[in-house]
């Protein structure tokens, strides 16, 4: 049976766009592009079965549909370039299959350019037909924030950017079925931009206030009440706070080499944030020493081991990091974390606590790296004998902070 809309690729981005297609009543195939990291509940997964949500497996499928999103991976290779070989992939499989009129839109996090430059020839060659022409081609940047109750896709503003105006009224039309709020870039690389803009916003910022906390340290100025009383200016600024590090997808881009010119403070900003389990571990160290105790042979719990809280994504956390770091230093180990059932670090498996309290109370030290929704945290701070909060979480002077 024909759907209204395919998901090429079902990872972190594919599958809450598939969820809120779904749910505006859209019937939806949702196609793989390899071992994405998204999963589902049973009961998600029940609920969007219901709702008309449909795994593709045969890729002519995909010919049948009025819209396909490309929301595959684009994770940074090993010369530090994205890696657009399953937005290729993908594009080859619907190429083969792709109809007059359908609407083509790339989601993928990617460098400006990419969409015309990269995406439309492959689609091109192996459909013969023509974008702007045959099909629309677009350019959407993702915003999706796992785990945020607050902004959901239907109050989420969604940028396009078509290669013609009519693909991006085309892809505006789709849009308006799932946003309240489309808004039109001039085109495909003014969109792709947006995502290089937002995404480094967030990089930048969080190096920032990084930065501020080591200072602050060394100053002995408490940061998180320097932050409670900065973000009551009305304008201006925007709280970010700092942490063990900057995980999630979102990959900041300098664009350099032959992509353009280089952004400088990109670069910097992720020299900072690299350094900050590395700050961690010194800090670990250092409470250590004062107690009387030496980072070798210390047990250490480490809570929260996810890239943000509440879910269980650990793609870019820094908490593999700062195990093996204290691994490296000749510590003892374990975890807690809510989401996560199971955790290897060097290949080996890292000991789960089973109770959080008593866990606590055992280790010499215990690292908060992440702010689950379901810890204690001032029943921590009175069981664990030394509690370093990496997210200003604990109550003033319950915890040694960042």
């Amino acid at each position: 049976m024909p759907a209204d809309l395919a998901v090429i690729g079902l990872g972190h981005l594919g599958l809450p766009l598939a969820q809120a297609a779904v749910a505006a009543g859209i019937s939806t195939l949702g196609y793989r592009t390899g071992p994405e990291g998204g999963s589902l509940t049973a009961p998600e997964l029940r609920r969007m079965l219901a709702g008309g949500f449909r795994p593709a497996t045969n890729p002519a499928e995909l010919g049948r549909v009025r819209t396909a999103v490309i929301c595959a991976p684009t994770p940074r290779g090993a010369d530090g370039a994205l890696d657009l070989g399953q937005v290729e992939s993908a594009a080859r499989t619907l190429a083969a299959r792709l109809r007059p009129h359908t609407t083509v839109i790339l989601e993928s996090p990617v460098h400006p350019g990419t969409t015309e430059a990269f995406l439309r020839p492959l689609l091109e060659t192996g459909s013969g037909l023509r974008a702007g022409r045959d099909f629309h081609l677009a350019y959407s940047p993702s915003r999706v924030d796992p785990g945020n109750r607050d902004f959901t896709p239907a109050g989420t503003p969604k940028v396009i950017g078509g290669l013609t105006p009519a693909c991006t009224e085309s892809a505006a039309a789709f849009y308006g079925r799932l946003t309240d709020k489309v808004v039109r870039a001039r085109g495909p690389r003014e969109a792709e931009t947006v995502q290089v803009l937002e995404t480094n916003f967030r990089h930048v910022n969080i190096a920032l206030v990084n930065e501020m906390a080591v200072l602050c340290h060394d100053l002995g100025v408490d940061l998180w009440d320097v932050i409670r009383c900065a973000e009551t200016k009305p304008f201006g600024f925007q709280a970010f706070r700092p942490g063990p590090g900057v995980g999630g997808h979102g990959i900041a881009q300098d664009l350099g080499g032959p992509s353009g010119r280089p952004l400088r403070m990109v670069e910097l900003a992720r020299q900072v944030n690299s350094h900050m389990p590395q700050y961690v571990i010194q800090r670990a160290a250092a409470l250590l020493n004062e107690h009387g105790k030496s980072a070798r042979a210390a047990r250490v719990l480490l809570l929260g081991i996810t890239y943000k809280a509440d879910i269980a994504d650990q793609q870019g956390s820094p908490a593999h990091e700062i195990a093996v770091r204290l691994m490296e230093l000749g510590a003892s180990v374990s975890y807690h974390d809510p989401h996560v059932p199971a955790w290897s670090v060097l290949g080996r498996p890292v000991p789960r606590a089973d109770s959080l309290y008593e866990a606590a109370a055992d280790a010499d030290l215990t690292i908060l790296l992440q702010q689950h929704r379901t810890y204690d945290l001032q029943g921590l701070s009175v069981k664990a004998q030394l509690l370093l909060d990496t997210r200003g979480a604990t109550p003033t002077g319950a915890a040694h902070r960042l």
